[in-house]
């Protein structure tokens, strides 16, 4: 393999018909791109966390575990593209791949060309939101902090120059989103960072914590939701 193809971007192909994922592969190859072939659902996550791949195309009917289940696993730790290709064209399945975390999604029947274009595109988009990332995150980061105030010394804060009254863990779920502006918290991350004593509390002490972190913001600017629920997903602060 020459340099320039070992540095190709690659895709990762989830699709369990062996002619289609192999038409699939040779049209991405064509177009400069690797591929790897993954048929198992089970198998997506590993193969994922092992290859990096660029991005990923992931067919929603699969053995082992269906698309969606596949795609929450990967958004669990991962922002890489995800492109969901389906025969099932029912709406509902639709927003809800997306609604999930899926950049993009593609119809059965489809040219294997238009596939080829929107992974183009969505990699070039990618490429460019990286190359201005950094800077848009600390913009973002400056503007929030002149709204909201946070004093880790005295477990205090403030939006909009009104005092919130936080409980310890609200305070540090507060901290832990307003750190990273945009950026989307599995209930397990979260979890990690309200506890430090490592005590057995389920996922969904998480909600009930974010419930009453959201009334206390809304109380103090509620023309403005501040934090917001990724389905399926996580939570993340919307700035």
């Amino acid at each position: 393999m020459s340099p320039v193809e070992a540095t190709a971007p690659l895709v990762l192909i989830v699709e369990d018909e062996p002619k289609l994922a192999a038409l699939l592969a040779d049209y991405l190859k064509a177009a400069g791109y690797r591929t790897d072939i993954c048929a198992d659902g089970r198998e997506v996550a590993a193969r994922a966390r092992l290859l990096n791949p660029a991005l990923v195309l992931l067919d929603l009917m699969l053995p082992g575990k269906d698309g969606l289940e596949v795609c929450r696993e990967l958004r669990s730790f991962s922002d890489l593209p995800i492109v969901m290709v389906t025969a099932r064209v029912e709406e509902i399945d639709r927003l809800l791949g997306l609604e999930l975390g899926a950049d993009d999604y593609i119809c059965k029947p489809f040219s294997p060309r238009e596939v080829v274009a929107r992974v183009r595109a969505i990699l070039r988009r990618s490429r460019s939101d990286a190359d201005s990332g950094a800077g848009e995150t600390r913009a973002a980061s400056n503007e929030l902090a002149q709204v909201l105030r946070i004093d880790e010394a005295r477990y205090t804060a403030e939006f909009r120059g009104q005092s919130l009254q936080l409980t310890p863990v609200e305070f540090r779920l507060l901290k832990t989103l307003a750190d990273a502006p945009g950026r989307v918290f599995s209930r397990d991350q979260l979890l990690d960072k309200l506890y430090t004593d490592h005590r057995i509390v389920t996922d969904r002490t998480v909600d009930s914590h974010i419930k009453n972190l959201r009334r206390k913001l809304d109380a103090a600017s509620p023309e403005q939701e501040l934090i917001r629920s990724i389905y399926g997903v996580g939570y993340k602060l919307d700035w």
